[in-house]
């Protein structure tokens, strides 16, 4: 039978997102769920070293974070505009897609000025052109190096935080909202089961014997676009960029051939391997865009074993786990966790299932 979108709902209260992370990256909460026979565990996140051993491989996102919420001030009437990067279309005239608010006030030819907290202008952009009623590709104006436009943004963006998160980014963002492994610049969220990760918890299970790969994909505000069709065969997904190397495609091959587990770190992990499969059911090295969409039935070629966060109703992430852990089983592991007291979202507690 085919899922509904409607079946994903459930009473979210507020004060149940998360809206700072723990002091501890490694203190959050986890939730084990057993697929096989239903068992759910409450653990704190360190003890996920007790559920893997020597050969087992997780799969890391890599991408990292960068600070994509920009504010110009439009010439003549200065107005404030908030410019939020999603991607980089041409590098040598840097040209942008960007999302603006207020949309109504920018149109094609207009010129945006980006201030530093002195008052200097830093940057200038045109818009080039409109891509949706709040999309519009901007050419940024600056003639340095690569590597001092990517300082001037990091020195004038903002951390992306979700909508969710209902405050201004502030000091601690920068840090906690990128995963301690994060390499591949490109992200506008992050991959947010990563975040639990610390690096004593990385330390032992490398001693324990377990095995990392690494797969890029730069996630994009798409993923967490609403849906509003109740028949999810007819929702797209946005593009988003992604990478699989050859050597770590070996690693995964190396273990799933050697009967080990492989655990997929978040969704967008997940999304990576189930884009890159073989025709013989192995992970093969691939380079391009994906627009995957995993809802029920599917059937999952790479990982046997996935880590997440608690995501909220009705998105494509909730839906994503319940096609991998079944509808039934995760729908009460979410009552469960209701219950018990866990935290949702970005900031919030981990989930396990195996």
């Amino acid at each position: 039978m085919k899922a509904k979108l409607s079946q994903f709902n459930f009473d979210l209260p507020e004060d149940r997102i998360a809206q700072y992370p723990l002091d501890q990256r490694d203190e959050s909460r986890l939730m084990v769920v057993h697929r096989d026979s239903g068992k759910i565990e409450h653990k704190t996140f360190k003890d996920v070293i007790d559920y893997f051993d020597d050969g087992d491989v997780f799969i890391f996102n890599n991408t990292a974070v960068f600070p994509a919420r920009m504010f110009g001030i439009k010439e003549k009437t200065e107005a404030k505009i908030e410019v939020f990067l999603l991607r980089e279309l041409n590098k040598e005239n840097r040209l942008w897609d960007v999302l603006v608010d207020p949309a109504r006030k920018i149109r094609v030819g207009n010129k945006l000025y980006f201030k530093d907290k002195h008052g200097e202008d830093r940057l200038v952009a045109e818009v080039v052109d409109n891509t949706t009623s709040r999309g519009r590709t901007i050419r940024f104006y600056f003639e340095g190096t690569d590597a001092e436009f990517s300082g001037i943004l990091e020195e004038l963006g903002q951390t992306p935080l979700p909508k969710y998160i209902n405050r201004e980014p502030e000091a601690i963002d920068k840090e906690r909202y990128q995963t301690i492994y994060a390499k591949q610049a490109g992200a506008v969220a992050a991959p947010t089961a990563g975040l639990h990760f610390s690096k004593e918890v990385m330390k032992r299970l490398e001693i324990k014997g377990v095995d990392f790969a690494d797969v890029t994909l730069h996630v994009g505000l798409g993923t967490f676009r609403s849906i509003d069709v109740e028949d999810l065969s007819k929702h797209k997904m946005d593009a988003e960029y992604f990478q699989v190397t050859a050597d770590n495609a070996s690693i995964v091959n190396n273990a799933k051939t050697s009967g080990k587990r492989v655990c997929a770190v978040g969704t967008t992990s997940m999304r990576s391997i189930e884009s890159a499969v073989s025709a013989t059911g192995l992970l093969k090295p691939v380079e391009g865009w994906t627009n995957l969409f995993l809802y029920p039935p599917h059937e999952f070629q790479i990982a046997d074993a996935m880590l997440t966060n608690f995501h909220v109703p009705k998105s494509s992430l909730l839906i994503m786990i319940a096609a991998y852990g079944g509808i039934e089983l995760v729908m009460d592991a979410y009552s469960e966790a209701l219950k018990e007291g866990y935290r949702f979202y970005s900031y919030g507690d981990a989930m396990l299932l195996i």
